[in-house]
């Protein structure tokens, strides 16, 4: 059976840039969902309990058919929200340093100018979706739970989670004001951990 992942700060400790509201709802009902509806689903698929969610997600096409669907979009979200917590951090924000940042700025000329494309293509997600820094530093977007690891990539490094449910209660139909806010709570240390592997 899966599990909903306990957070590693409280729920009001991102402040005013994501509420304790929000992550109540986030964390405690939408990704508890979409934990309930992945097993529910593989309880008819026994033999496909129990693996990593990385590998039921990186063969979508193995899975059986019945329960793909639920899979690919309970599972997605439950793999993408269970690292989201991780990218979020009450001592997050600032920039990343070190290899990180070197890249970054080798990437894209700047971290400005990072945070700018990355903000862009947050934005531009039609309806449900995320935003991904892949390792190779591309970044691409995803709709509603799909993952990076369904379209034969790697695990990102950091994604930004742009459903309504993500914000809605503290920033209405703004995306583009939770995004900003986004970046003052990024877990950079976590990313960066990631980088190196």
């Amino acid at each position: 059976m899966y599990t909903l992942p306990a957070l590693e700060y409280d729920y009001d400790a991102l402040g005013r840039y994501i509420s304790k509201d929000i992550m109540q709802l986030h964390h405690d009902k939408h990704h508890q969902t979409y934990v309930d509806k992945l097993n529910a689903a593989l309880e008819a698929v026994p033999e496909w309990q129990g693996q990593p969610i990385e590998s039921l997600l990186q063969d979508l096409s193995a899975v059986p058919e019945s329960v793909r669907t639920a899979v690919r979009n309970h599972g997605g979200g439950h793999y993408n929200h269970t690292l989201f917590w991780q990218w979020l951090s009450p001592t997050g924000g600032g920039q990343p340093t070190g290899p990180l940042a070197e890249a970054l700025e080798g990437k894209f000329g700047s971290y400005q100018a990072f945070v700018d494309e990355f903000t862009t293509k947050s934005l531009a997600v039609f309806g449900s979706g995320w935003a991904w820094l892949q390792p190779d530093l591309e970044i691409i977007t995803t709709a509603n739970q799909d993952t990076p690891l369904s379209q034969g990539l790697d695990a990102p490094l950091l994604g930004l989670d742009v459903w309504e449910h993500a914000y809605y209660l503290d920033y209405k139909n703004k995306r583009d004001d939770y995004v900003k806010a986004w970046w003052n709570v990024v877990n950079w240390d976590y990313v960066a951990e990631r980088f190196k592997k």
